[in-house]
């Protein structure tokens, strides 16, 4: 598991005072993005490598809204990993309260610059081998 925190902006919430729903989905790929650096591989080294790692599908579950200022842990952990695609789940909690504020699942594929799966054991097998060291 890796813990990522985000501290809600004025301008992710709504008239309502209450972070729009939208956000939550940004905060998820900003603790990918970290869960991936603090295993050697971020974005920008998977870029230089020439793998993307698109969004194959994204499930939430809103359970407490969140407001300006709320620093939220999002939990990241790795649940399956295939070779070719990557399934993780997330738990945000809010700090303070430990409430749950929200529970999701988000699946990613890698590709190449063509467009192309790429099989991380055979293209990447460092990369390969870190991810199935975490499950």
């Amino acid at each position: 598991m890796h813990t990522y925190i985000h501290k809600v902006h004025y301008y992710e919430t709504d008239k309502m005072g209450i972070t729009h729903h939208s956000n939550y989905v940004r905060w998820m790929e900003e603790a990918r993005a970290d869960f991936l650096k603090s295993i050697g591989y971020g974005m920008k080294k998977l870029e230089q490598d020439g793998i993307t790692s698109p969004v194959v599908s994204v499930q939430c579950r809103y359970k407490h809204p969140t407001t300006f200022d709320d620093e939220i842990s999002i939990d990241v952990t790795l649940d399956k990993y295939t070779g070719v695609r990557l399934e993780l789940s997330y738990i945000m909690t809010e700090l303070k309260s430990r409430v749950v504020v929200m529970t999701a699942a988000s699946t990613h594929c890698f590709i190449d610059k063509s467009g192309k799966p790429v099989v991380l054991k055979k293209a990447f097998p460092q990369f390969d081998a870190a991810l199935k060291s975490l499950l």
